[in-house]
């Protein structure tokens, strides 16, 4: 797969759950769609959005095949997360993803040791693809040492591309550090390096970014969408304008908590109470914080009205 085949806005879905904490694969395939919708050129399931961490192995492979199946939505716009410490876990979920015709998916590093090397990620993700056994296999790697404990430094993002062309083609840069993303864009210029935020989309695109995979997507990917076309059309006029609306959207709901933020908004706005749903250890926000988000979001989020 060539460098500019992956690129774009991905949305790293929320995964909504029912009131016995079950998977809502009901909800999820209306999301998933309604993104796609909305414009996001891809959709990753598992991500730290989607509570991956907090899910089985079962779970995630039968919430995946069902937004093919019931769903109806192609593979081909699909990037489930499925790196855990486990190599065999990371292995099975792979698998599981590569069989169904995934585009890619989106790997983290072996996170809670946090003292490995470049040299040991290096042979696990070696590993990983042989195992794999796949020509199909496209990873993007996933950095986000505040949670994981652990990334990739630019150095081994390229060596692992530079050993790897077809297989792993991209990154998915979630440091919250611009040094990080131009570094990786400068040392490893073979990956398709997407900033985990749209705050760094526009200055990500001025430098060769592929574009951003954002877990605001979830509520607001038609604004992100369209400051990504915008960069691309001729007209620039307003651009830094609609960038910082942009970013001052997110700014609001991540002051609050992305995860159950943005759910308990999809709840209000929806009239489904199911979306407020988080699992443990995370919690849902307050009534009077829904308030306040809906009130200083206004009109932005009016989108969301009844949208399923």
């Amino acid at each position: 797969m060539a460098k500019h085949k992956l690129a774009g806005i991905v949305t790293p879905v929320l995964t909504p759950f029912n009131d016995d904490n079950s998977v809502a694969l009901d909800l999820y395939g209306a999301h998933c769609s309604w993104v796609l919708g909305q414009g996001s050129h891809y959709i990753s399931p598992f991500g730290t959005t989607g509570e991956a961490l907090s899910l089985g192995l079962d779970e995630r492979m039968q919430a995946l095949e069902s937004l093919v199946s019931n769903a109806s939505i192609s593979p081909s716009k699909i990037m489930p997360g499925t790196g855990l410490c486990s190599l065999p876990e990371t292995v099975e979920l792979t698998r599981h993803a590569v069989g169904l015709g995934c585009v890619a998916v989106m790997t983290l590093p072996p996170f809670f040791y946090v003292q490995a090397s470049d040299e040991g990620l290096y042979r696990y993700f070696c590993q990983l693809i042989e195992q794999v056994a796949s020509a199909d296999l496209r990873i993007c790697l996933y950095h986000i040492p505040p949670q994981a404990g652990i990334g990739f430094s630019p150095q081994l993002a390229n060596r692992l591309n530079q050993a790897f062309p077809d297989t792993v083609i991209a990154i998915k840069d979630s440091g919250g550090i611009w040094d990080n993303t131009q570094a990786l864009l400068s040392t490893a210029p073979g990956l398709c390096v997407f900033p985990g935020s749209e705050t760094f989309l526009l200055q990500g695109l001025e430098h060769g970014s592929a574009g951003c995979i954002s877990a605001t997507c979830n509520i607001n990917a038609a604004r992100i969408r369209q400051l990504y076309e915008h960069y691309h059309s001729a007209d620039h006029s307003g651009l830094e304008q609609a960038d910082a609306a942009m970013k001052a959207f997110r700014l609001v709901v991540q002051n609050v908590g992305p995860i159950p933020a943005m759910k308990s908004l999809l709840a209000a706005m929806t009239s489904e109470s199911r979306w407020e749903n988080v699992r443990l250890p995370l919690l849902q926000i307050s009534e009077d914080e829904v308030n306040e988000l809906i009130q200083v979001l206004q009109p932005d989020i009016q989108h969301l009205r009844g949208c399923y």
